[in-house]
């Protein structure tokens, strides 16, 4: 089952229950999930509809980052629509599980102690190999702590 058909049947269950706030998030979903499909002009392999899922979290997050504290309604709407949307996003790594990945790239290329000159050639290859899987601005942030 596609993640299009998965939304769809959650977002008709959303409808017969009349929750309104998790129609409208899976809508939105929905929509932009198809628009992916109709740009590519084919269906979505499992991979393209994650970035799809993550590229919509991260909109409400920055959304989220963006609202003045008073404004509490938009808050709220954007907590539930982080939730709905995580339900359907994979399991991001932990920071254990991405330190482990950081440390195979580095034996792999052969750097026990990488310096800032090295960052860009091993972002390069570590970034493959979590993307879709962890968020690259934690990544990032433990990777800086492995710099010399």
């Amino acid at each position: 089952m596609s993640k299009i058909d998965e939304v769809r049947a959650d977002m008709v269950k959303a409808m017969k229950a009349g929750d309104k706030g998790k129609k409208d998030t899976l809508s939105l979903l929905l929509s932009a999930l198809k628009n992916k499909a109709i740009d590519k002009r084919e269906d979505l392999t499992p991979e393209e509809e994650t970035q799809v899922i993550l590229k919509e979290i991260k909109q409400v997050k920055e959304t989220l980052d963006m609202t003045p504290k008073d404004r509490e309604d938009i808050i709220k709407e954007c907590t539930d629509r982080l939730n709905i949307l995580n339900d359907y996003a994979p399991k991001m790594m932990d920071e254990d599980k991405i330190r482990e990945v950081i440390n195979g790239v580095l034996a792999e290329m052969g750097i026990d102690s990488p310096t800032a000159k090295d960052k860009g050639k091993i972002m390069k290859v570590l970034m493959p190999k979590v993307k879709g899987k962890a968020d690259g601005k934690l990544v990032n942030e433990i990777f800086t702590t492995f710099l010399q």
